[in-house]
């Protein structure tokens, strides 16, 4: 499978999103009766819209970007490798537009690569980019392109085969194709603690790259190839 996709040309990412605002109450009001109409349909009953807010990254009209890891493939005497770096800080128009200018830097050939891409990463990074008014790079601008035309590759669709009512995370892929997991200190759901209350950008940062680097290998599981071991995967600074 995956015959056609040359591992050069890929750039697999992973976004860690969070609330623009670390709790409900310091929201702006407007903002807070948007929340509540936005969200009327997502809480649970009972539920309260400032309870809710923890899960505002989500959305990227109420969330930010803190970090963006990106890993790129490299071939040797057909040894595979990966570089993995990351973009990250309170500052979300640097960290998009470091992501920006080394996307211009690179090919529009070049394919982005993320899991639940399509749904949740590829769609929110151009969301955040137009409110911060950043151009699109040519690999993120999809608008007017035929769907074929789109060179965007998203492991949770490949897992699909057609089947569209089926959802399956990152961690459930990496345990059944013998990957190790990226989830063995925190999860999506505690990126907003962490960010706000432990205010600790390093541990947000190392979650981000193990997604990278777990996405990056269940490509190569994919195309039937042998994982990465640890010498053959670089963390640049």
């Amino acid at each position: 499978m995956l015959e056609n996709i040359d591992l050069r040309l890929l750039m697999v990412l992973d976004i860690e999103t969070v609330p623009q605002y670390s709790s409900f109450e310091e929201v702006p009001g407007q903002y807070q009766t948007l929340w509540e109409h936005k969200t009327r349909f997502h809480r649970k009953e009972g539920e309260t819209p400032a309870e809710f807010y923890t899960r505002g990254g989500i959305w990227a009209e109420f969330g930010k970007i803190v970090c963006i890891s990106a890993g790129i493939f490299s071939i040797y005497k057909d040894q595979v490798s990966l570089r993995v770096k990351s973009f990250y800080g309170d500052n979300e128009r640097l960290i998009l537009e470091s992501l920006a200018t080394t996307l211009q830097r690179l090919s529009d050939n070049v394919i982005l690569c993320a899991h639940n891409g399509k749904e949740f990463d590829f769609p929110y990074l151009c969301r955040r980019m137009l409110i911060n008014a950043i151009q699109l790079p040519p690999q993120l601008n999809t608008h007017g392109k035929k769907p074929w035309e789109v060179n965007h590759l998203d492991t949770m669709d490949i897992w699909k085969f057609g089947d569209y009512k089926n959802y399956t995370s990152l961690n459930l892929l990496a345990e059944i194709f013998n990957i190790h997991s990226p989830k063995d200190d925190i999860d999506g759901s505690e990126v907003h603690h962490v960010y706000w209350k432990e205010r600790n950008l390093e541990r947000i940062r190392a979650y981000c790259e193990k997604d990278v680097i777990t996405t990056a290998q269940l490509i190569l599981r994919f195309k039937l190839l042998p994982l990465l071991t640890p010498q053959f995967i670089t963390i640049v600074d």
